[in-house]
Formats: C-alpha cells, sequence, structure tokens
C-alpha cells in the first residue's frame, strides 16, 4: 500500500512538470509571419541612447600627480605664508614710524619748552642785570651827592686856611693832590701842576696842612672814601679855589 501510492505521487507530479513545460511553449510560440526585422535605424539610435548613458569611468591619479598636487599644495601655503608675513611687517613698519612720528612730536614740545624757559631765564636774567644796574646807577648818584658835600666841606676848609701871596696874578694856577686816610687827616700834599710861581704853590701845600684833618670824613662810608677821598684833588687860582 505504501510503495502505490508513492508511485502514485510520483506520477502526479511527473504530469504537472510536463503540463507546466507545455504551457510555457505555448505561452511563447509566436506564427513565423509575425517576426519583425530589426532596421539598421533602430541599432543606431539604441547605440546612440547606450553611448549616452555611458558614465565615464572615474580618473584614477597617479604617484606623479599626487605629487605635483603636493607641490602646488606647498607653493600656495607658502605664498601665504609670504604674504601674512609681508603684512604682519608692514603693520611693524606703520607702527614704527607712528612710534617715530609721536617721539619728534614730543622731542619738538620739549625743545620749545626749552627754548621758552631759557628765553624766559635770559630775560629775568637781563631783568635783573638792568635792576642792578639802575640801582648802582642811583647809588653812585647818591654817593656823588654824599662825596660833593664832603668836597663842599674841604673846599670851605682850604679856602678859610689859604692866604693868597703878594705875587698872585689873574690866570695862575697849582694843582695839587691830598692824601686822606679814613680818620680824614691829611698825611701828604704833592703838587701835580705848578703855577709857575713858588710863593703861590708853598702858599697852596700851607693851607692843605693847616687843614689838618677832616673829622667829618670819618663816618663815611668805606667804598666813598675809597673811590673819592683816598686821594682829592684841588686847585688853587688867585680867583677862586676849585676841587
Amino acid at each position: 500500500m505504501g510503495s502505490l501510492t508513492a508511485y502514485t505521487v510520483a506520477t502526479v507530479l511527473s504530469l504537472i512538470l510536463h503540463g507546466l513545460v507545455i504551457f510555457s511553449l505555448l505561452v511563447n510560440w509566436q506564427p513565423e509571419s509575425k517576426k519583425t526585422l530589426i532596421q539598421p535605424q533602430y541599432i543606431k539610435a539604441e547605440l546612440v541612447e547606450l553611448t549616452a548613458k555611458t558614465k565615464p569611468s572615474p580618473s584614477v591619479s597617479t604617484p606623479v600627480d599626487q605629487r605635483a598636487k603636493r607641490e602646488a599644495e606647498k607653493k600656495a601655503q607658502a605664498k601665504r605664508e609670504a604674504e601674512k608675513k609681508r603684512a604682519q611687517a608692514k603693520r611693524e613698519a606703520e607702527l614704527r614710524e607712528q612710534r617715530r612720528i609721536e617721539a619728534e612730536k614730543q622731542r619738538r614740545i620739549e625743545q620749545e619748552k626749552q627754548r621758552q624757559a631759557q628765553e624766559r631765564a635770559q630775560r629775568e636774567a637781563e631783568f635783573a642785570e638792568a635792576l642792578e644796574r639802575e640801582q648802582a646807577l642811583l647809588a653812585a648818584q647818591e654817593d656823588e651827592k654824599v662825596a660833593n658835600s664832603y668836597m663842599q666841606l674841604i673846599q670851605q676848609r682850604l679856602s678859610e686856611n689859604w692866604s693868597r701871596p703878594p705875587s698872585a696874578r689873574l690866570g695862575m694856577q697849582v694843582s695839587i693832590e691830598l692824601r686822606l686816610v679814613p680818620t680824614g687827616r691829611i698825611v701828604g700834599v704833592t703838587i701835580i701842576e705848578s703855577s709857575g710861581d713858588r710863593a703861590f704853590d708853598q702858599a697852596a701845600q700851607q693851607a692843605a696842612f693847616k687843614a689838618d684833618q677832616f673829622k667829618e670824613i670819618q663816618g663815611m662810608d668805606s667804598a666813598i672814601f675809597e673811590k673819592y677821598f683816598r686821594k682829592v684833588k684841588v686847585v688853587f687860582s688867585p680867583e677862586d679855589l676849585r676841587l
């Protein structure tokens, strides 16, 4: 019973397989009169279409191309670095120039300050010098007034002590020099210009010796004494006595 069943199944499968083959042949079978001729232009069109659809194959880079690419990248990098250095150098140069301009400006300001200070110091010195000269002039004028007052005293004293000799004539005169010390005492009499008449000259000398001392000079300022009274020139003439 088992053998019969297996045989029956094999027979059925064989029939089914043959049926499928026959069915496939019947479906794909076409009459000979319906065959289509392939025209040349169809082939050309198909070739064109195939050519259009063909994608270019990717290029394969060789070691030489890679080396050239690296060299080009190195050159580009070097160029960028050089441009960067030039830009940096330019900025540094501009900064140095700006600093130089500022330093020059500051130097000129300092020079102007020094010039103004020098001019101010010079004006102050000139003013002080002029003031000193004016004060010295005023002092000299004051000293001269004081000296004149003492000169008048000496003239009066000598005139009182002078006796004109009989030989005195108009136009005669003798100049003598009195040497004094700070106490006002006469320590020397010298004829510096004779009248030509001995008696006239001696009368002038005697008048000085009689005066002997001018005590009023004792309290005189030493600078005035040294300038005006260390040596005093006196002129005797018949008309008058002149200092």
